[in-house]
């Protein structure tokens, strides 16, 4: 065994949790308050009037009311059409529009915009970002995630990991999902940072991170964004800064093979951005923003392209907003 493979095997064996190691949330909720961290649970949304309502009763009650894990339960939304705002309010979440969040900064479209503008917003010592689209939504989605930040304090960012069964209309397969993790994202992290093929789902959108971490990462407003996170913390830290938690299962909805190519294709261009900013690549040219998809519908054949470029906003402990509002020097 190489001492690459001897390491990973370590950091799996060290490093990986199942959430059931935190079934008692009054031992940990009792561990967070000796430790003085305050948790900001963050879930970004647009259109997700479905599942929304769900998720803030299940956080709030279990873990706001009952067991108060956390301090903060915010919705940052993209600007919904549909009542995902009111749902949210009505059951007991702070809401806010990420356009009215460092307006001065304008506002651009994606999720990784609301991530950024939410540690602005927010005030916790740890922000955990869940999605809001999960049907079998249950508190291990947070208390899972932040439980090795408060054991461990030299544990910087904690992914989660799930079976992804698909909903089709016949009911659940058992198996499916984490396509692009599996035919992009891991084939590309085994040829450039193969420490980070441990990693379980490295595309998973929850995850909980130390502010002073996440303060100072830049942030691709798509879906780059927690594909170069992985990267630069792992630049910064190492692999031993990460964490990750077994979660079981997730159920969500399923997308087409058109968006997938998309969001594989935003991925690619953040990781390529990565690799030259590192140098770990000489000579890379411009990369090309224009995605180009076929489609076909009967014997008519139509070329789709889209534009589709991965702007970053800078680590957000560079605008003088966020020093003043929480107290960070430069």
């Amino acid at each position: 065994m190489s001492k690459l493979d001897e390491k990973i095997e370590k950091w799996l064996g060290t490093n990986t949790y199942h959430h059931s190691e935190f079934w008692d949330l009054q031992a940990l909720v009792k561990a967070k308050e000796q430790s003085g961290l305050t948790i900001s649970l963050c879930i970004p949304t647009l259109n997700e009037e479905k599942t929304i309502g769900k998720e803030v009763i299940v956080f709030k009650s279990e873990l706001m009311d009952r067991y108060p894990l956390i301090d903060e339960l915010a919705v940052i939304d993209s600007g919904s059409t549909d009542d995902t705002l009111a749902i949210a309010a009505s059951y007991g979440a702070d809401t806010y529009l990420s356009s009215e969040i460092l307006p001065e900064h304008g506002f651009k479209s994606g999720k990784g915009e609301n991530l950024w503008k939410a540690i602005h917003q927010l005030k916790g010592d740890i922000i955990c970002y869940v999605d809001a689209d999960i049907k079998n939504i249950h508190p291990k989605f947070v208390s899972g995630l932040v439980a090795p930040l408060i054991y461990r304090p030299e544990i910087q960012y904690v992914k989660a990991f799930y079976d992804r069964p698909l909903a089709v209309s016949g009911g659940i397969r058992p198996s499916g999902g984490g396509r692009v993790t599996e035919i992009l994202v891991r084939p590309l992290f085994s040829m450039f940072f193969p420490e980070l093929s441990a990693l379980m789902q490295p595309l998973s959108g929850e995850y909980a991170v130390r502010r002073e971490t996440l303060e100072r990462l830049p942030f691709p407003i798509g879906y780059g964004v927690e594909t170069s996170h992985l990267i630069d913390v792992y630049q910064s830290h190492g692999l031993d800064a990460f964490a990750q938690t077994d979660l079981d299962r997730r159920v969500h909805r399923n997308q087409s093979t058109i968006d997938l190519g998309k969001m594989s294709f935003g991925i690619l261009q953040s990781f390529l951005n990565r690799i030259k900013h590192y140098e770990i690549v000489e000579g890379m040219p411009e990369l090309p923003g224009l995605f180009r998809q076929l489609q076909a519908e009967g014997r008519r054949y139509e070329a789709l392209n889209r534009e589709i470029v991965e702007e970053e906003r800078p680590p957000i402990i560079t605008l003088p907003e966020y020093r003043k509002r929480h107290g960070r020097k430069s």
